[in-house]
Order: structure tokens, then sequence, then C-alpha cells
């Protein structure tokens, strides 16, 4: 029995040692396996490398070639002609058109162009003009509707007052001072509107009564209550009357 398990004790050794050895061969194996195919691995990715080089080379050497020959072959960029109007020259289309007639319609064109600025600047001109008369005049009209009033009030004062009183000295400064305001008012286009035996017209009377009289016309103004006027024959202020009917 002690012979038989030292045997089987030797034969379990040399089995762990078969084992070891199978173990650092494979493992010998193994690396060597890999080694070889790293290396077979960089090989291939430096000839993928040194080709796609190859081929940017050879492209852009292409690219060159075609960008010189599109270069090359391009035709040079042609002046655009001006045609010539020869029926604002007031001359007819020669055959064949020369410098000089070239030049002479040039010339026209530009001509007819300074004179169509110079028309519209000419137009603005009258334009602006117009609108500042416009202006002038409104505000003017304006200044004259409220010094009206005061007119009004001078005519009511000196009729209201009697034969004794005009001769007096406070009368004849009223009546002194009425008669400049009318002559600075006629100096600046301002009129009083004829009314009392004139024929009605709505346009410059404003009617406010009616009487019926045989003995003046239809239609005719038979008294005024207050003094219509004009600036530059424009109304400023109708005059109050009474028509006959």
């Amino acid at each position: 029995m002690a012979d038989t398990e030292k045997e089987t004790e030797e034969i379990k050794e040399e089995t762990k040692e078969a084992e070891g050895k199978t173990e650092a061969v494979s493992d010998g194996i193994q690396e060597e396996t890999a080694e070889e195919v790293s290396g077979e691995a960089e090989e291939e990715a430096k000839a993928e490398e040194s080709a796609e080089a190859e081929e940017t080379a050879d492209a852009e050497d292409s690219c060159g070639e075609a960008e010189a020959g599109s270069a090359d072959d391009r035709p040079e960029p042609q002046k655009k002609e001006r045609k010539l109007n020869w029926t604002k020259m007031g001359k007819e289309k020669p055959v064949k058109e020369s410098r000089e007639d070239i030049l002479n319609a040039q010339l026209a064109e530009e001509k007819d162009k300074y004179a169509r600025l110079m028309a519209e600047f000419d137009n603005f001109r009258k334009r602006n003009e117009r609108e500042k008369d416009a202006m002038y005049d409104f505000g003017a009209k304006v200044v004259v509707e409220k010094i009206l009033p005061v007119i009004d009030n001078f005519e009511r004062g000196l009729a209201a007052l009697s034969d004794e009183e005009k001769g007096g000295a406070f009368a004849q400064g009223m009546d002194k001072t009425y008669r400049q305001f009318l002559e600075i008012l006629d100096g600046l286009g301002v009129k009083p509107i004829e009314a009392v035996g004139c024929e009605f017209n709505p346009e410059l009377h404003n009617a406010v009564m009616h009487v019926d009289d045989e003995e003046v016309g239809e239609n005719i103004i038979v008294e005024e209550f207050q003094k219509g006027y004009t600036y530059k024959d424009k109304l400023v202020r109708p005059s109050m009357v009474k028509v006959a009917n």
C-alpha cells in the first residue's frame, strides 16, 4: 500500500510539472502571435496612409491642371456696346458708326439729362415758392381776422357819437386811428366788400334778414349790419346784410 501511494504522488507531481510546462509554452505562443499581429497591423496602416497621400497629391495635381486649362480657355469679357439714340440727335443712323458719331450721341444724351434735371429743379423751385406764398397768406389772413373786431368797435363807437361829440378832440383822435388802421389793411391787400345797393352774392354776403320792398329790386342788399373783407381777392369774412325780396 505504501508503494502504491508513493507512485500515485509521483504521478501527480509529474502531471503538475507537465501542466506547468504546457502553460508556459502556450503563453509564449500567444505573446509571439500578438506581436506578429500588431506588427502586421502597423504595416498595413502605414501602407494605407502612403496610398492616401499619393491619391491626394494626384488629385491636387489634376485640379491644378484643370484650373489652369479652364483659365486659359476662359473667354475675355466683352465690353457692352452702347446703343446710340440717333433720333434724339436728329440724324439718320449711319451704315458704320464712327468714334465721332458715338461721342456726339453720348454728348446729346448728357445734354438731354441736364435739360431734364434743370426742368425738374425749376418746377421744384416754383412749387416751393407757391408753398411759401400760401403759408404767408394763411398767416396774414389769421392776423387780419383778429384785427377786424377792433375795426368793428371803432366803427360802432364813431357811429354812436353825436354831431357835437364828433367835433371834440377825443372823437377826432379815434377817427384818425380808425383811418390809419384802414390804410394799413389796404396796403396789405385787405379790401372791404361792397354791400348796400349791390346784388346779393352768397359767396361774399351772409343774409340774416329779408324785407319786402317794392321800391328796391329783388335780391338787392338794403342794409349792412357788419362789414365784410377780402384779403388778396380771398374771402376773410362775409358781410352780414339785409336783403330785399
